[in-house]
């Protein structure tokens, strides 16, 4: 690939721009193939139709190190107070957690990684994003069955026969069959107004409802896996990475 189309695929601007930061000696790279005149430092480029293969290379546009990715596929461990939108309303935009360059990716119709299935403001955890539209379909798509694991603190305790109900199902009035949770329990006998709950759809304000439906009420609501990938304990709130090959593969089923 020419350098001017890797970094416009990257989201570093048009390729007119593109091009602008190889003129201007803004753009180094470093990585299989890249011998640069002294050793450890990236090699400088100033020529925007330097062509490579950036499988495994590293941009360092700005002075600011970029690894190459086809196609973008990373976690981000969303706050409360943010919205899941890229025109958001009272809140600031998840996306605005995210580096320019994940912003402006060109990908389809849309520019940027899309999160898929959103979260409310006011609910916490794990989301995933992409730029790939085979991905977002798989994860999203209620014919995939993706389990979503959800703690959720609850006003009152939780009885056991609210348990048997959320696994028998309930009937929300957006569905014509009762709704079910793929499992429910409440984890910690000590702390019974925890309860966790995983779903395997994606409708709107689903666990409030449910919870709502069996007398009681949603008081805090965190999403802590997708799938078999599980928010890790060392990613804090607002901090995102890109998922691990390992996890990519897993979450495609």
């Amino acid at each position: 690939m020419l350098l001017q189309d890797v970094l416009f695929s990257q989201g570093f601007g048009t390729r007119r721009v593109c091009c602008g930061l190889v003129q201007q000696g803004l753009v180094a790279l470093s990585g299989p193939g890249m011998a640069a005149p002294q050793p450890g430092q990236p090699l400088p480029v100033d020529d925007a139709n330097f062509r490579f293969d950036p499988e495994g290379v590293t941009l360092h546009v700005q002075g600011q190190p970029w690894p190459y990715h086809a196609q973008a596929y990373l976690m981000l461990h969303k706050p409360a107070g943010y919205e899941c939108s890229q025109k958001p309303g009272a809140w600031p935009s998840i996306y605005t957690l995210l580096p320019a360059p994940l912003r402006a990716r060109p990908s389809g119709a849309a520019a940027g990684v899309q999160a898929i299935g959103r979260l409310d403001q006011d609910t916490t955890g794990l989301l995933i994003l992409s730029d790939d539209g085979k991905f977002i379909h798989r994860l999203s798509s209620p014919r995939h069955h993706v389990p979503k694991v959800y703690h959720v603190t609850c006003k009152y305790p939780v009885q056991a026969q609210q348990v048997e109900r959320l696994l028998a199902g309930v009937v929300l009035d957006d569905s014509p069959q009762p709704v079910r949770a793929a499992a429910c329990r409440v984890p910690d006998p000590a702390r019974p107004e925890h309860l966790e709950l995983t779903l395997t759809e994606g409708k709107y304000h689903q666990v409030k409802r449910m919870v709502a439906a069996v007398s009681n009420r949603v008081e805090a609501l965190h999403r802590a896996q997708i799938g078999s990938v599980a928010l890790p304990s060392d990613l804090l709130p607002g901090e995102w990475r890109w998922l691990a090959p390992a996890e990519v593969q897993a979450l495609r089923g």
